[in-house]
């Protein structure tokens, strides 16, 4: 209930006292990702669609495929409306929290450019503060790790393509503890490599990901048509009633729900902050719009594919599935033989995204906590996690990285809320410069068309 109050208030006071500023703006937002403000002289280390295209590979991730299955199993279709809510309250958020990423940046032990809450923390706030700082990179060390990410990668893996075809069906241990040594492999090749490879990596596979995801669920949408309007009926009703799993208890579905979503698109835990306080640019409020459409794009779009999918096939309902093994079965039901190997495609890509992605938040936050020259060391220590997420239960694995997203928030919102003043003024003048700017544009082609 705190973590929900403080990222559901925070975020309805974010969007009340923007004046609901960044939804006015949706469309300059996209020219910025086109890249017509792109300067690459600007300070930073990847451009704003690499910086947007990084986070969102960290955030459409397992949570959009297996993390909304893991809601609507707990909580019932009624999840995926207050999923909504907190997404929009999300946009609000992630405009204020990124803009001071960028406003607040700092420098590491290097000396090289940095931002994120910490920085945000640590210059914005000020120094007094900084225990409130270390708080954050402490809680980012285990919040980051990718051992959701690997556990449910290797179930899907084992259960879509080993044991149906008679592989993996004995000692289920090893075959894990296998998959997971492939996934480090594989990982280390790109992580090793530093930001800028990651957000090249990023920015070639995540509008890829998306577009596949979207064109398989909305084939299993076309398949089970007549029970959409149904599926959204359902979702609207259970929201305010919670009959079908919790019987009654709205509150509970609230918080299933919200929970969900700040797993899923990182709205006010700081995590995309990180990313996007490495964009080039020296314009916060840019980078705040560029950030608002994560999750746009992660929950509104991506999770509500998901949620859609689940329910119209009414896999939500099988008590012997769990996690990603849910929307394995509704891709089943309606693509019989292929929807599972279709799933897995979008599994794999969607997972090592997250890994590639996850990495950096990391050392970012012990390059904080203990030097820059230090920070490679974190690697190692990441990449062997994976194999501890391949081999451990989902309940231990949740409780984990639930835990330490709700530590990482308190840091997030209370230095969103108490400089939103700082991002309002800034906004402002960004506005009325580029006012000003259209303007002037204007007059010169009028006067060129004259002369």
């Amino acid at each position: 209930m705190p973590l929900l109050i403080l990222l559901m208030g925070g975020g309805f006071y974010f969007m009340l006292y923007s004046g609901f500023l960044p939804f006015r703006y949706l469309g300059h937002a996209v020219n910025v990702i086109r890249g017509k403000y792109d300067d690459p002289n600007d300070p930073g280390d990847i451009s704003h669609f690499e910086a947007l295209s990084s986070a969102l590979a960290a955030t459409v991730g397992m949570g959009n495929i297996s993390g909304v299955a893991v809601a609507i199993a707990i909580g019932g279709p009624g999840v995926m409306f207050w999923m909504w809510v907190s997404a929009f309250v999300g946009m609000a958020t992630k405009f204020f929290t990124c803009s001071l990423a960028i406003m607040y940046r700092g420098r590491d032990s290097n000396g090289h450019i940095e931002g994120g809450p910490m920085y945000v923390v640590l210059h914005g706030l000020g120094r007094k503060w900084k225990p409130l700082a270390v708080f954050f990179s402490v809680a980012g060390l285990f919040g980051t790790l990718p051992v959701f990410t690997s556990n449910q990668l290797t179930q899907v893996i084992r259960e879509v393509v080993l044991v149906p075809n008679g592989i993996a069906t004995t000692n289920t241990f090893a075959w894990n503890l296998g998959i997971g040594v492939t996934l480090v492999i594989i990982t280390s090749l790109v992580i090793f490599g530093g930001i800028k490879r990651i957000g090249h990596v990023a920015g070639k596979m995540v509008p890829s990901m998306v577009v596949l995801y979207m064109l398989a669920v909305l084939y299993i949408m076309a398949v089970n048509y007549t029970s959409i309007p149904g599926a959204f009926g359902l979702i609207f009703e259970d929201a305010f009633t919670a009959n079908s799993m919790l019987g009654g208890a709205v509150g509970a579905i609230i918080i299933a729900g919200a929970r969900r979503a700040s797993f899923s698109n990182e709205a006010g835990i700081g995590t995309a902050d990180m990313m996007h306080g490495a964009a080039k640019t020296d314009e916060p409020i840019r980078e705040g719009l560029v950030a608002m459409l994560g999750p746009l794009i992660d929950t509104i779009i991506v999770c509500t594919l998901t949620g859609v999918a689940i329910i119209v096939t009414g896999t939500w309902q099988d008590p012997d599935k769990n996690g990603v093994g849910i929307t394995v079965h509704a891709f089943d039901s309606a693509m019989p033989t292929v929807g599972s190997y279709v799933l897995v495609v979008c599994v794999l890509i969607f997972a090592f995204t997250s890994l590639f992605s996850y990495s950096y938040y990391g050392t970012k936050c012990f390059s904080f906590l203990f030097g820059a020259k230090y920070k490679h060391y974190y690697n190692y220590f990441y990449v062997l996690t994976i194999i501890f997420g391949a081999t451990a239960s989902i309940t231990a694995v949740l409780a984990l990285i639930d835990g330490m997203y709700a530590m990482m928030a308190i840091p997030t919102m209370t230095s969103g809320l108490l400089l939103s003043p700082k991002v309002m003024a800034a906004a402002k003048d960004y506005f009325r410069r580029m006012r000003e700017f259209r303007e002037e544009a204007k007059l010169k082609e009028v006067s060129e068309v004259k002369s």
